[in-house]
């Protein structure tokens, strides 16, 4: 991988792509030190400390730390990824959207000027619902119309700003830019979260075998989900089919086989987003209410309905009864495993195609018992992929409720990294493989072309 690397890197276009990249994750991580004007620091602590709700953890986690430093790339691109979301699924609604995506280019770049303009006004609504919402509470050092309006035009740009950053990044860096920027966001967290395990597990060890072991266990853990989620996201069935052979004029189309590769995990982490956003939108609803620090908390039936929502209380040993909210959560996400995947995946659409080209499945019939065979398969794959995304998000929760062991990163952020990762490393390939380098993931060693 070293050398891959080394041969990348002799490469001026790529180089210049890498520095490029480079220089706007450090202009990413500058921005997300810088306070937005006129924020109290010691509201966002006090009112972090007392939060035990996983929800804004999440967020956080998401945002690179710039929430809890409610610096100017506090929203980070979360509006542009729900604006993301928001137009694929009124894509598949919405006939003259779905026209527009399938016009080409020119159809594709007015969806992506949509999304802008959806991105931009997500983020002024949820900017200015967290400068009322949180300036109530003593967020704002003086709670006027002024200081609000300063508060959301801030946080707008810095998300619209981060948007444009990851558009460069796929138009003159190494591709998947808003990914990415996600990414190094989610990155940031790691180290605070492993001193934080270190301090809690380790240094406070009873005697120094009892840290080495709590060290290798922990270790141990984060390495087993690694290969899990390398597994998860690499994982696919391939089904194999046969083009029939046609002659035309004097020339012989056809005859070749190939196949069709179903992704294990089909719909990414979208399900973990929407089961996690349905969970946590009331506690978070409930947080900006309530205003912050020396807020009444309130109780009775609506604070227990909350508890059971809350990620924070699953596996409490003291409170055992509240992890049955867990079983919602894992409903909810197989749901949304079926429901992303059928708006975006059409068995009907591939059957036909394969049709019209003269390809078949061996031993199906094309036309509808190859839709039939096709969504079969997809609904065994789709559940499969949810149970796996399950299981990786509650290990998190687990070692959160047993061991108090709170982490920012979960589930979802170990599949979004290891996901990007794996992307860019094959778009790097791609490039190096038209210069004849070996690439990243099939490196023999040498500086010859192996694909």
């Amino acid at each position: 991988m070293f050398e891959a690397l080394k041969n990348a890197l002799k490469v001026e276009d790529i180089r210049k792509r890498l520095f490029f990249t480079f220089l706007m994750l450090i202009v990413i991580r500058i921005g997300s030190q810088l306070p937005t004007p006129g924020v109290n620091p010691d509201f966002i602590r006090e009112f972090f400390e007392l939060q035990a709700s996983e929800a804004f953890n999440f967020f956080d986690a998401f945002t690179g730390g710039s929430f809890t430093n409610m610096s100017v790339f506090a929203l980070s691109i979360t509006p542009y990824i729900t604006a993301s979301i928001i137009m694929q699924l009124l894509t598949i609604a919405i006939p003259k959207l779905e026209e527009l995506q399938k016009d080409g280019e020119d159809g594709k770049k007015k969806i992506a000027a949509m999304t802008r303009y959806l991105t931009v006004g997500l983020a002024l609504i949820e900017s200015a619902a967290m400068a009322i919402g949180f300036g109530q509470g003593g967020l704002l050092h003086e709670f006027n119309a002024s200081s609000i309006i300063v508060m959301t035009v801030t946080l707008t740009a810095g998300s619209a700003y981060l948007m444009w950053i990851g558009e460069r990044i796929t138009e003159k860096g190494i591709g998947n830019g808003i990914s990415i920027v996600l990414t190094i966001n989610i990155l940031s967290t790691l180290p605070r979260d492993l001193v934080h395990l270190y301090q809690q597990f380790v240094a406070n060890a009873n005697t120094v075998a009892l840290g080495v072991l709590a060290a290798v266990i922990i270790l141990l853990i984060i390495l087993l989900v690694f290969v899990f989620v390398v597994i998860l996201q690499s994982g696919e069935r391939r089904i194999a089919v046969q083009y029939s052979q046609r002659i035309q004029g004097r020339k012989t189309f056809g005859g070749q086989s190939t196949h069709i590769p179903l992704k294990v995990n089909t719909s990414g982490v979208i399900p973990i987003i929407f089961a996690s956003s349905l969970m946590q939108f009331p506690i978070v609803i409930a947080g900006f209410i309530r205003g912050g620090p020396g807020a009444e908390t309130g109780g009775g039936i609506g604070s227990e309905i909350l508890n059971f929502m809350n990620s924070g209380m699953w596996f409490n040993l003291d409170q055992p009864i509240y992890t049955l909210g867990l079983i919602v959560y894992i409903f909810l996400t197989i749901f949304f495993a079926y429901f992303y995947t059928a708006i975006t995946f059409n068995p009907m659409e591939i059957a036909n195609n394969m049709k019209k080209n003269g390809g078949f499945v061996a031993g199906i019939r094309p036309g509808k018992p190859t839709v039939e065979y096709l969504q079969n398969i997809l609904n065994y794959i789709i559940f499969i992929g949810a149970c796996g995304l399950v299981i990786v998000q509650v290990i998190p929760f687990f070692f959160n409720g047993v061991f108090q062991a709170q982490v920012s990163f979960g589930g979802t952020s170990l599949i979004i990294i290891i996901g990007v990762i794996l992307d860019t490393i094959k778009q790097i390939e791609s490039k190096m493989m038209v210069r004849n380098y070996s690439g990243f993931l099939n490196n023999s060693g040498g500086g010859g072309n192996t694909f």
